[in-house]
């Protein structure tokens, strides 16, 4: 490939068009937001799509660099009426020098799931274990879907936008019992005195 070619390649509108004309009807939206293009896709077309963005000559994205989850609950103060759950991904191309990010809605609020991406990119699997972590979103077909960054016995998701601060349990080590124990939460009112000095001649001063 020729510099000026290379140098096309990496323009957001040549991606862009290159995509959409190989995606066609698989392409839900797609646009330029902060100088890189974002495709939005249907879950039902969301591995299919990737798998074509990895082969296909004219995209050739072969490392996946980033997934993660996002919750849209209270997004535009409450106002939006959209899915709830959504994962974003970033893609890169070596070959090609061109990156985009691909979004995917969700389908059920109550029940966050998705086709997992491992059997393309190696790279996704642990970013699938975070997104399942902290905001419960389930990847069907990972293999190894457990929690990776919380404890094992940690309750609920704590990215979720309705997770409460506190969180639900508290984790300690028990001298007694000699093990580590789960309680609820207790959050016990303090009186917080600041210290006062009234010494008249405090520092020296006079």
């Amino acid at each position: 490939m020729s510099e000026t070619a290379s140098a096309y390649a990496t323009r957001p509108e040549a991606i862009m068009s290159a995509v959409s004309a190989l995606l066609g009807e698989s392409v839900r939206a797609i646009a330029i937001e902060r100088g890189e293009v974002t495709l939005d896709v249907a879950a039902a077309d969301y591995f299919a799509v990737m798998q074509t963005l990895r082969d296909a000559p004219q995209t050739r994205f072969e490392q996946l660099i980033d997934l993660c989850g996002i919750d849209f609950k209270t997004y535009d103060d409450g106002a939006w009426d959209g899915a709830r759950f959504a994962v974003v991904v970033h893609l890169l191309s070596v070959s090609l020098n061109q990156r985009l990010r691909v979004r995917v809605f969700c389908p059920q609020d109550d029940f966050a799931l998705l086709d997992s991406l491992t059997p393309l990119w190696a790279s996704v699997n642990w970013y699938e274990r975070e997104a399942f972590d902290l905001y419960g979103i389930v990847f069907e077909g990972h293999d190894d879907l457990r929690r990776i960054l919380t404890d094992y016995g940690f309750i609920g998701h704590p990215f979720r936008k309705d997770f409460p601060l506190e969180g639900h349990v508290e984790m300690r080590y028990d001298a007694e019992r000699q093990r580590v124990v789960y309680e609820p939460v207790t959050i016990e009112p303090r009186e917080l005195t600041p210290r006062v000095i009234r010494e008249d001649n405090y520092g020296g001063l006079h």
